[in-house]
């Protein structure tokens, strides 16, 4: 007589919640990145960016001035983003809890 098969252990899903941590946190930051990539282009070819108005910036013969003043602009999303980011994390870390805690019950008995 054979004995009973022993139950299969399920590591809990880490992977998961790494990859949407992830997501919160690109989404978050990404109207900071568009600002940060618009400076550093801006500053490394000598051209001038603000919020008031588009300015002329060539580069390799091509005008991105519009394309500078939209990067720059759309570190006003941040606003929403920022704090958006702020209550997804703190919704993810509640559901990491509570699943964790309800994981360790079940593995426990």
């Amino acid at each position: 007589m054979n004995p009973p098969p022993l139950p299969v252990r399920r590591r809990f899903p880490w992977i998961l919640y790494w990859i949407v941590l992830v997501l919160i946190v690109l989404v978050a930051l990404a109207p900071v990145g568009s600002v940060v990539a618009c400076g550093l282009i801006a500053n490394a070819h000598g051209c001038r960016v603000d919020e008031g108005s588009v300015h002329t910036c060539v580069i390799n013969g091509k005008d991105y001035g519009q394309l500078l003043y939209t990067l720059g602009v759309m570190g006003w999303l941040m606003l929403v983003t920022l704090p958006a980011g702020a209550l997804a994390f703190v919704l993810w870390l509640l559901v990491l809890i509570s699943h964790r805690a309800s994981w360790r019950r079940r593995a426990a008995s």
